[in-house]
């Protein structure tokens, strides 16, 4: 069983100007004639776009699926307007899965809502060419409670009752505990049937940590990234999630925001008021955060603090991370991971993110910061 106990945080978003919106065909920029820049700071080394060519492959959390193929298409549309010829693809397999492959040299970007251990980081240096590997916030979203109940839209649910329904100890839909959060609505006997992933996830991981964080005592398994209670019903990735959600009647879950859907979504209690999921509140929940202790300067990984009662704050967020390795074999690949990743942590890829996923933006501090890390990754 992996247990990982790295804490991930939201940053604070940034309002952002107007949107960038995906063509119909070649998913390049709306606006874009013709010559459009490389973002600053970033584009392959000697600048912009123009001699990316061939393939990038990453792959990673299923949670950051629909911004990185929002991503991919529009920065793909960048590049061939500069007369570049570099596609980049990404696999959204789980967080899990998405760092083997990196570390075993499958893909040479991965995204993950756990950022690398100290195993992992260690290990890194193997595929990295002697230098370690190295983690990028660059997804923030948060994570919807969901559920699929006849009748019943909207729910009120407090930390202790959700924990109580994934430990399995609150089993029916009219548990005195779920009727004293929701006195207006009309529930029904149903069983409640969790849906948990079925491989490693990140976004588990994160979850978990809220459930354990907040009410310890009813969620006894800590924060963990694979699930740890034998049976139940589950899916693999937070596609697999939401379709076995959708599937059934009394079911609930957990996924990234941007995936809920025509679910039922709950409100959760933050001090004496329930809130709804929304980018603004997950980025809300950590306005100022302190970095992990104990990692190296290129190496962002953020705490957050999931027992916040700050007003309008939602703490179950996620912060996907884009882990990448501090040298790269030759020029070329270095150049396409170093331009496509400071593409998504430009404020125009967080843009895109955001219109395309619902997430929040970095903040301008942590795209400096990430900036700095990328431009020290060495090629060649």
């Amino acid at each position: 069983m992996n247990v990982r106990t790295n804490k991930l945080v939201s940053l604070a978003a940034l309002g952002f100007a107007a949107g960038i919106a995906l063509t119909a065909c070649g998913g390049s920029a709306e606006g874009s004639s013709g010559g459009s820049a490389a973002p600053e700071g970033g584009g392959a080394s000697g600048g912009g776009y123009a001699e990316l060519s061939g393939n990038l492959a990453g792959a990673g959390a299923s949670s950051m699926g629909n911004a990185q193929t929002a991503w991919t298409e529009t920065f793909r549309g960048l590049v061939q307007a500069e007369g570049g010829d570099l596609t980049v693809t990404y696999d959204p397999t789980g967080s899990g899965t998405g760092r083997e492959q990196f570390l075993s040299g499958q893909v040479k970007f991965a995204g993950t809502d756990a950022a690398l251990d100290e195993e992992e980081l260690a290990a890194s240096t193997e595929v990295c060419h002697g230098e370690q590997a190295f983690d990028l916030p660059v997804y923030i979203s948060p994570i919807a409670v969901v559920f699929h109940l006849e009748g019943v839209e909207n729910l009120n649910l407090s930390p202790e009752v959700i924990a109580g329904i994934f430990a399995e100890s609150i089993t029916t839909w009219n548990d005195p505990a779920i009727a004293e959060l929701n006195p207006d609505v009309e529930l029904p006997g149903t069983a409640i049937v969790p849906v948990h992933r079925s491989d490693d996830s990140g976004t588990t991981e994160n979850f978990t940590e809220y459930l354990s964080d907040n009410a310890p005592d009813v969620w006894t398994h800590g924060p963990i990234e694979t699930w740890p209670i034998p049976g139940g019903q589950s899916g693999d990735g937070t596609s697999g999630l939401i379709s076995t959600v959708e599937a059934g009647n009394g079911t609930i879950g957990y996924a990234d925001a941007s995936q809920a859907g025509n679910l039922g979504t709950a409100s959760i209690q933050v001090g004496e008021v329930f809130v709804d999921y929304s980018a603004d509140a997950a980025a809300k929940a950590v306005d100022v955060s302190p970095r992990e202790e104990g990692r190296a300067e290129n190496d962002i990984v953020m705490e957050l603090d999931r027992t916040t009662t700050e007003a309008g704050t939602y703490p179950i967020v996620l912060i996907s991370y884009l882990a990448l390795c501090g040298a790269y074999e030759d020029a070329a690949t270095g150049d396409a991971v170093k331009a496509y990743a400071s593409f998504m942590i430009s404020e125009q890829g967080q843009q895109v993110a955001a219109q395309n996923a619902g997430s929040a933006p970095i903040s301008e501090e942590l795209r400096t910061e990430a900036q700095a890390a990328i431009d020290g990754i060495t090629v060649g």
